[in-house]
């Protein structure tokens, strides 16, 4: 899960109420792009305000309003937790609940976060992650996306194989009854893994919260009720 956040109104002008970039050399149109949404995004705004990390803690956040992921979680994985601001969600409306975070990034301390540096995939992760929880998971996580390479088709395909190894470390990890939620970009590839989550947990949804971008090809599972056999 990554972030970045805007910062103030450099080289801009307010048009209306937005932020309008001034072309600058050696600044490509795609910087100049991004920071001028950065610039405008109230979500980012919101972010800095109430200090979250990332302006992704709100999705996390409608997401838990529309299907009450919190609810009874009272151990929780945050794969690919960097900057922590899924975490900061958990702790805050749940303080007491253990949060196991993991990242091949590091990330600043955060106070209840128990974070290990490493790839969730290693052998031998699930253990320890489940150790380090006290039991296994009521609530597996993930914000995760590989990193693209500007190529649509092949980004999609790169973070569905990443979806896909993250439902199945959440089957191995969660209780029976477990919820597991990721990100997932559109791109028509997505059917196979969504049969799957199907056979293995009692309901499957997607949903777009209202804070992720409407360009954004981006939508959530949620797949709640880890069925007993799920490992079969």
């Amino acid at each position: 899960m990554t972030g970045r956040s805007g910062g103030g109104r450099t080289g801009g002008r307010s048009l209306g109420g937005r932020t309008r970039l001034k072309s600058r050399r050696g600044r490509s149109n795609s910087s100049a792009r991004w920071l001028e949404r950065q610039l405008n995004d109230p979500y980012v705004k919101r972010a800095q305000l109430e200090g979250w990390r990332a302006r992704a803690a709100f999705k996390l956040i409608e997401l838990d309003e529309r299907f009450d992921l919190l609810q009874g979680a009272d151990r929780v994985v945050d794969l690919g937790a960097a900057p922590g601001s899924w975490s900061q969600v958990v702790l805050k409306r749940r303080p007491k609940t253990t949060v196991v975070g993991i990242d091949l990034l590091e990330i600043e301390p955060l106070a209840g976060l128990n974070f290990v540096q490493g790839d969730f995939l290693a052998d031998g992760m699930d253990d320890k992650l489940i150790e380090l929880m006290g039991g296994q998971a009521d609530l597996v996580m993930s914000d995760m996306a590989a990193n693209t390479v500007g190529h649509p088709p092949t980004d999609h395909l790169r973070t569905m194989a990443l979806v896909e190894a993250a439902a199945d470390f959440a089957v191995r990890v969660l209780r029976p009854g477990g919820t597991f939620v990721a990100k997932v970009l559109g791109g028509g590839a997505e059917g196979p893994l969504v049969a799957e989550l199907k056979r293995r947990f009692e309901s499957v949804r997607h949903a777009k919260p209202p804070a992720s971008r409407k360009e954004s090809s981006e939508t959530y599972l949620v797949a709640m009720g880890r069925k007993t056999d799920a490992q079969g």
